[in-house]
């Protein structure tokens, strides 16, 4: 009889355990946050994720009640940053914005980068997309997408790009239009998009597959020449410029997305809690005026659609690589 007596004793204790655990996650939600919370933008400032963090982190904090202190942690291709959150305490006071190429193309350019992009992040939302556009210096003798591509094939190997780096979107985009163009140019990497373009304003690169965001003041003030964008639409912030199907080119071209993480282990009644705010901060009329004016559209998704996306898309951006020769360093 006393064993069955400690027996039930055990089971009411896990019962009531189990309740107070389910008691406590909307309490645990409910008082999220009570300190300032660490912002990770793994690249340089200046760039599309570092402007996107600084947007969200103000309007986000103003939803929670809390200041997000955004960090930037730039480093190779993302990692040094991503690495950072992974290896952060699973508490809800560390995010980090990551964009999409630290999730799909890294595990393809490095031999060691310091996560698991399918397996050490708690998804939260994704909070952006955007196109890219084909600029180039104005000294370059090509005035659509057309004359661009039969300049490169007269001159093959003498038009270089400059992107941020291996695997980054802007390399990703000139491995993409080199092989259904069939032109030759060659790549040139710099350590972020905002420094290529700072270049070809400079003449020492010929084209950048650049975001939106480093390249629009240049194109606006006339010292770049916009020939065309990767969106399905026109872009509202450049409505002059072609798509790549209005200029003849009907493959479609890879598009940028960004996403909010928290490392693995993070409570889900704070993933939810977060996940929720995010999508009204991305509804409000600032935040999209801000978006708008970037060339950037707000997307909010559930939690398990960011890493779905991901592994989706993984496979065609590991094939565009190695067509391209891009090994694994």
């Amino acid at each position: 009889m006393a064993l069955e007596f400690r027996s039930l004793g055990a089971a009411l204790s896990v019962t009531l355990g189990a309740a107070l655990t389910l008691g406590a996650a909307p309490a645990l939600a409910q008082n999220y946050p009570v300190k300032t919370i660490k912002f990770i933008a793994p690249y340089p400032p200046g760039g599309t994720t570092d402007v996107l963090a600084r947007v969200l982190a103000q309007k986000l904090g103003e939803t929670l009640g809390q200041t997000l202190a955004v960090e930037n942690h730039p480093g190779a291709g993302g990692n040094i940053g991503q690495e950072l959150a992974a290896k952060s305490a699973p508490d809800g006071y560390t995010l980090v914005l990551t964009a999409n190429p630290a999730l799909q193309t890294n595990q393809f350019l490095y031999k060691r980068l310091g996560y698991d992009p399918f397996n050490d992040y708690a998804p939260i939302s994704l909070v952006a997309s955007a196109g890219s556009v084909v600029v180039v210096n104005p000294k370059v003798p090509a005035n659509s997408l057309n004359e661009l591509i039969a300049l490169a094939k007269a001159k093959p190997g003498t038009l270089n790009f400059g992107s941020g780096g291996r695997g980054t979107p802007a390399h990703v985009l000139g491995e993409v239009f080199k092989s259904i163009t069939g032109v030759n140019i060659v790549h040139v990497p710099y350590k972020g998009t905002i420094q290529a373009v700072t270049d070809l304003v400079a003449g020492q690169v010929d084209i950048v597959f650049s975001d939106m965001v480093p390249a629009v003041p240049q194109i606006k003030g006339g010292k770049l020449r916009a020939l065309a964008v990767t969106t399905e639409k026109r872009s509202p912030i450049l409505p002059d410029v072609p798509t790549f199907v209005e200029a003849g080119v009907s493959k479609p071209m890879p598009q940028g997305w960004w996403a909010i993480l928290a490392p693995k282990g993070t409570p889900p009644a704070i993933v939810n809690r977060l996940n929720a705010d995010i999508a009204k901060v991305l509804q409000t009329k600032e935040v999209q005026d801000r978006y708008l004016g970037l060339g950037i559209v707000a997307v909010s998704s559930k939690p398990e659609d960011v890493l779905a996306r991901a592994k989706a898309e993984a496979p065609e951006m590991g094939r565009v690589l190695k067509a391209a020769g891009v090994e694994p360093e």
